[in-house]
């Protein structure tokens, strides 16, 4: 039986190949790496994550929580300030090695492809199956929970998740290096939380005369993370709900823009980039759906954006090199980044 014998109105899947687990990302070409570099004008570089221990406490997602270092141990020893002398007689080395408890979506970070799927009817033979772009499969591609058997219940027998199929190391492989653009929603818009449609995303795109190519990875700040930051670890959950700007992921002005635009990526410094709950019937999340499932366009979310949006403000510019590659984890569905513009 082939994966799939029909596919979702207006989706992307089949496009880059029958077999593909990139989306998108197909459009980061070297023509779109050399067109990022020609960007380059004075070699400054913004680092664009959050600490990856913020926000802070879990009032964002009950299901995420802070990052918990802790050293190695050997031989019932934790390895901080060690001397190797007890190793090694007479060395004068002093070891330090560390480890960590790591929420991968917690704070800065990629959604990998197969973050968010749905119920679709891949065989047109009026059966819904729980599938993720391109037509992988829960319990055959994306395995866990009670989907984990046979070979693999032994790594997600427990209800973890293993991505044999659209991982997100899969974009690490790729290299995830391209044109970064710019729409600075905050300075226009305001720091209240504003839900933008796709009319007035347009509309500030002209105003501003931003140009967007298929291939750019657009990046959007609300000034959301910078709230963040500003609650040093505490984050006040009634504030947050009030704080910038966020798309709406039911609007089909936007939606449709989304597709035509050709944008390899979407990255932004809210939590969710889009209005959850969302006005939507059909999913929850219809901006992910829209983009994760069907397009294959990844999301980021929780970016740090103030120092490099004021940068292009004031040299009035838009694009930017970026480079941002996850963690090459097989198997990992999310991933935290340390994403760096270069202008």
């Amino acid at each position: 039986m082939s994966r799939f014998k029909q596919r979702p109105e207006g989706s992307t899947w089949g496009d880059f190949g029958p077999d593909d687990e990139l989306g998108r990302l197909n459009l980061l070409t070297e023509k779109k790496v050399l067109q990022a570099a020609a960007e380059i004008k004075v070699g400054k570089v913004f680092c664009l994550s959050l600490p990856l221990d913020l926000p802070g406490g879990n009032v964002l997602n009950p299901r995420r929580h802070p990052p918990v270092l802790s050293a190695t141990y050997r031989d019932g020893t934790p390895y901080m300030n060690i001397e190797a002398s007890r190793i090694q007689k007479d060395a004068i080395d002093v070891l330090c090695d560390d480890q960590v408890t790591l929420c991968m979506q917690y704070s800065t970070q990629w959604d990998g492809l197969c973050h968010v799927g749905a119920m679709f009817d891949t065989q047109n033979d009026g059966q819904l199956r729980k599938v993720y772009y391109n037509g992988f499969a829960a319990g055959v591609d994306v395995h866990g929970g009670e989907h984990a058997s046979g070979a693999h219940a032994d790594c997600c027998g427990d209800g973890s998740s293993f991505a044999e199929r659209l991982s997100v190391a899969k974009y690490a492989e790729k290299g995830m290096q391209g044109r970064g653009v710019m729409v600075d929603l905050a300075r226009h818009l305001g720091l209240g939380r504003t839900i933008v449609d796709g009319q007035t995303f347009i509309n500030l795109l002209k105003t501003e005369k931003i140009a967007v190519e298929p291939g750019d990875m657009l990046v959007m700040r609300t000034g959301f993370a910078e709230t963040i930051i500003d609650m040093g670890g505490h984050p006040d959950h009634a504030i947050l709900e009030q704080t910038g700007a966020v798309l709406d992921g039911s609007d089909e002005t936007l939606l449709n823009w989304i597709t035509e635009s050709g944008i390899a990526t979407i990255c932004c410094d809210n939590y969710a980039v889009e209005a959850y709950p969302a006005k939507s019937t059909f999913s929850i999340l219809p901006l992910h759906h829209h983009c994760l499932f069907k397009l294959g366009v990844p999301l980021a979310e929780l970016w740090y954006l103030k120092d490099l949006a004021q940068w292009l403000h004031d040299n009035k510019r838009h694009h930017f090199m970026l480079t941002a590659p996850p963690l090459r984890l097989p198997g990992a569905v999310g991933s935290p980044v340390t994403p760096i513009a270069t202008v």
